[in-house]
C-alpha cells in the first residue's frame, strides 16, 4: 500500500474514532447493555473507509476541513455499523464473525443487537442534524444520506433503491440463478449507495449552501457510483479467494448461499477487469480537479487492491 494511502487511512481513522468516542455513550451509561453492544460493533476494528472518503471529498471541495466534518464521518460509520449488525442477524445472513470479532448478536443476544443497530441509526441522524453548518447544508446532507439508506421511495416519487432496498432484493434473490442485471442492481444499492453518499455528503458539506446543482457534486456522485460498485465487486472476489482470518468475516458464505455476486455471473478474472475499469472511469470523473483529487483517487485505487 502506498504510504500516501496509509497516511490517509491512519489519519482519517483517527479523526473518525475520536469523534465516535465522543459521540457514543460510554459503556457505563445506562442502560449498559445497549451502549456496550453499540460500542462492541463500532469499535471492532473497521477501516473507516466511508468516513475517510467523506473527509477527503470535503477537503477536495473546500480546500480544508471545516468544523464538524469528523462528526459527519462518524455518523456515516454509525450507519454502516448498524447495517452490519442487522445484516449478520440469524434472520438475514446469520453470521457469527465480523471484523474478526464475534458479531453483536453472538455476544449480546438478538434482541439487544437489533436495538443496537436501531440506536446507531438514530444517533447518526441526530449527529447530522446537529452539525455546525448552514441549515441548507445540513438539510442537503440529511436528504442525500437518508435517501441512500432507504428503499428507493422519496417525497418526490420513486428513486434508485438505497441500502435497505438493496438488502431486500439481495435476500429475495438468494438461491436463484443470478443475472447481470440483478447483481448490478443489488450492488449499486446495498453497498454502493452508502459509499456514494459518503463522498457526495462530504462534497455538499465542503461546498456549503450554494452547492445545489453544481458540476462538482455531479462529478463526485459519478465517482462514488463507480468506486462503490468496484468496491463490492472486489468484495465478492475476496469472499471466494480469501479465508476467514484474512477477511475478518466468514469466507465463502456468498457461494454457499448462492448469492447474487459478480463472479457468479462473470467469473473472477472478468470481475477484476471490471473493477479496474470502473476505477478508471471514476478517475475520469475527477479529472477537472487535478492534483486536489489525488487523495480520493488513491483511496479508490486502494479499494481494488485490498485483501480484506
Amino acid at each position: 500500500m502506498p504510504s500516501t494511502v496509509k497516511d490517509l487511512l491512519v489519519s482519517g481513522a483517527a479523526l473518525t474514532d475520536a469523534a465516535l468516542e465522543r459521540l457514543l455513550p460510554g459503556p457505563e451509561t445506562l442502560p449498559h447493555s445497549i451502549h456496550r453492544a453499540m460500542r462492541h460493533s463500532t469499535f471492532a476494528g473497521g477501516k473507516r473507509l466511508r468516513p475517510i472518503l467523506c473527509i477527503e471529498a470535503c477537503r477536495m471541495v473546500a480546500g480544508t476541513l471545516p468544523e464538524g466534518i469528523p462528526d459527519l464521518g462518524a455518523a456515516l460509520e454509525m450507519l454502516h455499523t448498524y447495517s452490519l449488525i442487522h445484516d449478520d442477524l440469524p434472520a438475514l445472513d446469520n453470521d457469527d464473525l465480523r471484523r474478526g470479532q464475534p458479531t453483536c448478536h453472538v455476544v449480546f443476544g438478538e434482541a439487544t443487537a437489533i436495538l443496537a443497530g436501531d440506536a446507531l441509526q438514530t444517533l447518526a441522524f441526530q449527529t447530522i442534524a446537529a452539525l455546525p453548518a448552514a441549515p441548507a447544508t445540513v438539510v442537503a446532507v440529511l436528504r442525500d444520506i437518508s435517501l441512500a439508506v432507504g428503499t428507493g421511495v422519496g417525497p418526490n416519487g420513486p428513486l434508485p433503491p438505497g441500502m435497505i432496498g438493496g438488502q431486500v432484493v439481495d435476500i429475495e434473490s438468494e438461491g436463484h440463478t443470478p443475472t447481470a442485471e440483478l447483481v448490478e442492481s443489488i450492488h449499486r444499492a446495498k453497498t454502493g449507495a452508502l459509499i456514494t453518499t459518503s463522498i457526495v455528503s462530504g462534497g455538499l458539506y465542503g461546498a456549503g449552501p450554494d452547492h445545489a446543482g453544481t458540476d462538482t457534486i455531479a462529478r463526485l456522485r459519478t465517482f462514488g457510483e463507480k468506486a462503490g460498485l468496484a468496491f463490492q465487486i472486489v468484495d465478492d472476489v475476496l469472499d471466494m479467494t480469501q479465508d476467514s482470518a484474512q477477511l475478518g468475516k466468514t469466507a465463502g458464505k456468498d457461494t454457499a448461499s448462492i448469492k447474487a455476486t459478480w463472479p457468479a455471473v462473470y467469473g473472477i478474472d472478468q470481475s477484476l477487469r471490471d473493477a479496474n475499469q470502473l476505477i478508471a472511469d471514476a478517475f475520469d470523473a475527477l479529472a477537472p480537479f487535478g492534483e486536489s483529487a489525488a487523495p480520493l483517487k488513491a483511496l479508490a485505487q486502494y479499494l481494488t487492491t485490498r485483501t480484506n
